[in-house]
């Protein structure tokens, strides 16, 4: 009987600790949303910067401090093109992503004058391994994302395209980017940033619960240097899942809350 008790305790112990392994990355709410940032280190998360070899986080570039998701260029004489961008672990499909992001600070020296106040969430991208070491933006659809001041104005949640391609009302869309119908963000104020994806279908920017632009049917652009491998590695040119990043572009930037929920294909 001891020996059963025995046995039976140390297997729902087991099963415990399994458990909570396997949340340790990510942890999941009870409507749905799953915390792909733990607002306490980079579990999870894989930083690749242009220069250097994927998991290099040069310049503590991306670091967590006081709950916040901080990209920072103080260990940089000049940003000199060297792009970052941070991945999940995991790739998806149909989902619906949320973060709140803020601008904060000056621009990076040397950072070219489109970057002032730019950043952005990289969704149905490549993984960081498949990058070449050199490589500025990984082959995505960018959720742009853009602040104005009393120096710029521009519309924010815009849909940029390195090494894809989209369509619009039947269109495809060879454009680099695409505006959207918001207006313009002012100021360090914190920004609610969702995007719904469903696969290779429709995809919505949703900037503070309104949507801004919608597009649907992301694919390979063949006309960009990385589409002879990727196109092999995707199986075709209709992108239909992918990594999620977020953008290192040279003007400091904060994110305090990266969530997501599956949605049913």
């Amino acid at each position: 009987m001891k020996h059963t008790f025995l046995f039976i305790s140390l297997f729902f112990l087991a099963v415990i600790l399994f458990s909570c392994s396997q949340n340790k990355n990510q942890s999941k709410t009870d409507d749905g949303w799953i915390q792909l940032f733990n607002g306490k280190d980079l579990s999870g998360w894989t930083v690749k910067i242009c220069g250097y070899d994927s998991g290099d986080n040069f310049g503590n570039t991306f670091r967590v401090e006081d709950g916040i998701l901080k990209v920072r260029y103080d260990a940089y004489d000049s940003l000199r093109n060297r792009f970052g961008h941070i991945f999940y672990k995991d790739e998806f499909s149909h989902y619906r992503l949320r973060v709140e992001y803020r601008f904060t600070g000056d621009q990076c020296p040397g950072a070219p004058e489109w970057a002032y106040r730019n950043s952005g969430i990289m969704i149905h991208g490549q993984t960081p391994q498949s990058m070449d070491k050199n490589q500025e933006f990984p082959t995505s659809i960018e959720v742009q994302l853009l602040g104005s001041d009393s120096l710029v104005e521009r519309t924010n949640m815009n849909v940029c395209t390195p090494g894809t391609n989209i369509v619009i009302n039947n269109q495809l869309i060879l454009d680099h980017c695409t505006s959207s119908s918001s207006k313009p963000v002012y100021g360090d104020q914190w920004v609610t940033a969702e995007v719904e994806v469903h696969g290779n279908d429709i995809i919505k920017h949703i900037m503070n619960g309104d949507t801004v632009i919608t597009y649907q049917q992301p694919q390979l652009d063949e006309r960009d240097a990385t589409f002879p491998k990727l196109v092999k590695l995707n199986g075709g040119i209709m992108l239909s899942k992918g990594t999620i990043s977020l953008q290192s572009e040279g003007h400091p930037c904060e994110f305090r809350k990266v969530e997501l929920k599956i949605l049913d294909e």
